[in-house]
């Protein structure tokens, strides 16, 4: 039972008010239990995340110093006992989720130890490519969504830096449009198939770097000459985007219903400067801008009043 229920309940019922305390207390207001389990959670991720960045500091400033035996043999022992404490069955799960991130990110540090001794690269698309695969098991069985949310931003740097060293025949309106197309698929995914196990911020945060992909895209296409590309990303896009209204819709979920009409007035923005000059289109694209933005915020608060009224 959430707040909102309870407050309905409280609107229309005969609780008292000592019933209604009670509820709040018992089924919303966190207790001394759940803000040590969060403390203790949160405590941990920053100490893994310190470490972490210790880790890394500590080889960026004695890189000259130590032998290349060192180097290697340092990073691989740290990353064989984060992982080991990963796996230690004794503590909670998110605790070892969150050592398990830590070990993820230890494996690029030593991908880059390894490049930066041998001279691989640490910059490559291979590198990122490598550093992706050899973390996908971790990936799947942790199931945690930091985890995951690392292994997207993997896969989008492999992508950029494969278009950048390798496909360099790749326009940026395909590029854009292939990331749109690989952050909005995981998005349907989820929201099809494993809503109820994703954490909101985390379906968020990927939806909006599909939509600043698609914008992006679009945008750049706008201001070059018109190819077969641009007019296929237009079209997925504004598929992605009457599907993503239209959940927006069906799940009063008022992110979808901002984060794409907002998208959509950059691009008419876009639209209206490239097709003319001059002062007085600075002017419209102004008032087009003002008055859009108010629309659609206008819009946003009618229909949360509308579904609170109907809760």
């Amino acid at each position: 039972m959430k707040r909102q229920d309870i407050h309905i309940l409280s609107r229309h019922s005969n609780l008292s008010e000592e019933r209604i305390e009670k509820l709040l207390k018992d089924r919303v207001y966190h207790d001394k239990n759940a803000w040590y389990k969060f403390l203790r959670i949160f405590m941990m991720s920053l100490g893994v995340g310190l470490t972490v960045s210790g880790i890394v500091f500590f080889f960026a400033y004695n890189w000259a110093d130590l032998h290349k035996f060192t180097k290697i043999g340092l990073s691989q022992s740290i990353l064989l006992a984060s992982t080991m404490l990963a796996i230690y069955p004794k503590w909670n799960e998110k605790i070892r989720n969150v050592i398990l991130l830590g070990a993820a990110v230890l494996v690029g540090v030593s991908f880059a130890v390894f490049g930066q001794i041998y001279q691989t690269g640490a910059n490559a698309y291979d590198f990122f490519l490598a550093w992706t695969l050899f973390i996908s098991l971790w990936v799947w069985v942790g199931n945690f969504a930091p985890l995951w949310l690392l292994y997207l931003l993997l896969i989008n740097t492999t992508v950029i830096l494969y278009a950048e060293q390798i496909a360099q025949g790749w326009k940026e309106v395909f590029i854009c449009g292939l990331l749109f197309v690989i952050n909005a698929m995981v998005v349907i995914f989820i929201e099809k198939f494993g809503r109820a196990r994703i954490p909101g911020w985390f379906v968020y945060t990927v939806a909006l770097g599909a939509i600043g992909y698609a914008t992006m895209g679009i945008v750049i296409g706008i201001f070059d000459e018109p190819t077969d590309t641009f007019i296929q990303l237009l079209i997925f896009a504004l598929v992605a985007y009457i599907l993503g209204m239209w959940h927006g819709f069906q799940t009063k979920n008022g992110f979808y219903l901002s984060a794409l009409p907002f998208s959509i007035i950059i691009m008419i923005t876009a639209w209206l400067i490239k097709s003319t000059e001059g002062e007085a289109m600075l002017l419209l694209v102004s008032l087009f801008i003002i008055g859009s933005v108010t629309l659609t915020i206008k819009i946003l608060l009618n229909l949360q009043k509308k579904w609170k009224h109907e809760a």
